[in-house]
């Protein structure tokens, strides 16, 4: 049995869970609203203010989906209750961000600055001219958009210089060695 698909999800006040006969999960709290639809090869039932998530058999693919399905709708709770944060660090010399309007323009060595639009639902927050948060409640879209925005410089070992996630670990190379 899945260790993880087992456990129950508790909901918090303020927050509704609802199932539709076709297992489209539709999850409303104090932040928004998240409606996905799950395989219909799991059953999702609502008993006692939780949330259960059980398998018929155990079946391959049943068994892939049962922890799936059960992580994905606790990721849809919290994401209403708490919402989800990916901060990302700009490391480099004239490296840069702000905000205009609901756009993010970064500096980032190129001859063009680098315009992001914001996507429903995702917000930009720049605290320090280095810093860029991304803010929602879909787990899976605030991890998109990080992704996006990290693509545009990612971090290079020899000097560390990129876009790294905040807790990001670069491992570092030795550069060339001079000749003897």
């Amino acid at each position: 049995m899945s260790r993880i698909g087992k456990l129950p999800i508790a909901i918090p006040g303020g927050v509704t869970v609802t199932v539709t006969p076709d297992n489209v999960v539709t999850v409303k709290g104090p932040k928004g609203q998240l409606v996905k639809a799950m395989s219909e090869k799991i059953n999702i039932a609502i008993e006692d203010n939780s949330v259960v998530v059980t398998r018929d058999n155990d079946q391959k693919e049943k068994r892939a989906l049962h922890g799936l399905t059960r992580a994905l709708i606790n990721n849809m709770v919290i994401g209403v209750t708490e919402g989800f944060v990916k901060t990302l660090d700009l490391v480099g010399v004239g490296y840069r961000a702000q905000l205009q309007g609901k756009k993010l323009v970064m500096n980032l060595g190129y001859s063009h600055p680098v315009e992001i639009d914001q996507v429903e639902g995702i917000t930009f927050e720049t605290p320090a001219a280095t810093k860029v948060v991304v803010r929602g409640i879909d787990k899976e879209l605030v991890g998109a958009v990080a992704a996006d925005i990290r693509t545009w410089r990612k971090p290079e070992p020899y000097k560390g210089k990129g876009i790294k996630y905040d807790n990001e670990v670069i491992r570092r190379k030795e550069g060339k060695t001079g000749k003897k």
